[in-house]
């Protein structure tokens, strides 16, 4: 069905509320560090094409970016499995944390270092939504595949410090989401499958209630519940 303005106007706000509430974690951490002048440890990125640097060219689908024009920014021109010419939003971000990293790796990257895991890597998957059917269109990496992978790093990363250290390292990392964009675009707005059980507005309450469980499952443990009740009041 095609969209006029109106139903365009409506997908610009519910992307808008989707977007900003799925920050609302990464305000929340990033003001509580520097606030407190407290040097970030790690950085680690959960999401979709928009913070992606090529995990899915480790997966089975279609939906990469490493061929050209992808990539024509970097040297040499090299396709590296980012959806853009260059860098992400997320590079530019992990550059300026004092990580010493100019590139932040994708976690299925078979050559990653523990140095790697330890300062920060992208769990993100192109493709990929907080509505459960929107990954597996392109079958992609879910979001609650995407925090699995987080728990094994943080495993392979105790067998190296220890327990005790790795969450007191954990603790002091910014974490970013970035998704909600591909529900819409690639879920509700092409598949009738959601239109017929949803109204637009009964959709965004629906991929709320998915950010809601996202942040806490991420956010259940005594370490972050501090953290938690403050997000829980905008949700």
């Amino acid at each position: 069905m095609p969209m006029g303005t109106s139903d365009t106007h409506k997908l610009l706000l519910s992307l808008s509320q989707v977007f900003i509430l799925s920050m609302l974690c990464l305000k929340v951490k990033v003001e509580g560090f520097f606030l407190n002048n407290t040097k970030v440890s790690g950085f680690y990125v959960f999401g979709d094409s928009t913070v992606d640097p090529g995990n899915n060219d480790y997966i089975m689908t279609s939906f990469r970016s490493n061929f050209p024009p992808y990539g024509r920014d970097f040297p040499n021109q090299v396709p590296t499995g980012r959806f853009t010419n260059g860098m992400l939003s997320t590079d530019y971000i992990a550059s300026y944390t004092g990580l010493k990293k100019e590139l932040l790796p994708p976690y299925l990257d078979p050559n990653l270092s523990i140095e790697e895991l330890m300062t920060g890597v992208s769990f993100a998957s192109a493709g990929s939504g907080f509505d459960p059917l929107t990954p597996t269109m392109t079958n992609v990496i879910p979001m609650d595949k995407q925090l699995e992978y987080f728990k094994e790093c943080k495993k392979r990363v105790e067998v190296v410090l220890g327990k005790e250290r790795t969450e007191n390292h954990i603790k002091k990392g910014v974490f970013f989401i970035s998704a909600g964009t591909n529900d819409f675009v690639l879920n509700y707005f092409i598949l009738p499958i959601q239109r017929n059980r949803y109204t637009l507005l009964a959709y965004q309450h629906f991929l709320i209630h998915h950010v809601k469980e996202f942040i806490q499952v991420w956010f259940c443990s005594p370490t972050y519940a501090c953290y938690f009740h403050f997000i829980k009041d905008f949700l």
